[in-house]
């Protein structure tokens, strides 16, 4: 009860997870005799503090049962969001603009479409090992440009 009380902020339920403990204690000792009874009760007790916590965390869809009621858009970011979202958009297009021409199109080639090494070279006509140098070359001059202090950038072009 000690472990409950120090372990549960609720002390109301401090019966209730006696009862529950015993419960699992009771129908764990039916199939085998634990070795240690003392470390199996304060394990039994701390999964069972873990799970009511877990449980807690749960919402249940019964609560809301006609979320467009609710009139809110739940994922649609706020105005600052939209707004810094754009700004690390246009940064990101201007840093890929600066790119020289046939890493800024294996970078897209591989990162915004999706394909292959080997995709990229048979459409552009390269060895994978190139695309493969010119999309390294473009990824860290892209660290560089989005990610790097101000002062330095003119080392990394």
């Amino acid at each position: 009860m000690q472990f409950l009380r120090h372990n549960w902020r609720n002390q109301s339920d401090i019966a209730d997870l006696r009862q529950d403990i015993y419960e699992r204690v009771f129908a764990a000792a039916l199939k085998e005799i634990p070795a240690h009874p003392r470390q199996f009760v304060f394990t039994t007790a701390r999964n069972l503090l873990i799970n009511r916590v877990r449980d807690e965390q749960v919402v249940p869809f019964g609560v809301v049962t006609d979320i467009d009621a609710l009139n809110t858009a739940i994922d649609a970011p706020g105005p600052d969001r939209t707004v810094q979202a754009r700004d690390e958009l246009r940064r990101v297009q201007s840093a890929l603009d600066s790119l020289p021409p046939r890493c800024r199109e294996v970078v897209i080639l591989r990162r915004v479409e999706g394909l292959s090494r080997k995709e990229i070279a048979a459409r552009m006509g390269v060895a994978e090992d190139t695309v493969t140098e010119h999309f390294i070359k473009g990824m860290r001059r892209l660290a560089g440009l989005l990610y790097s202090d101000p002062q330095n950038l003119g080392r990394m072009l």
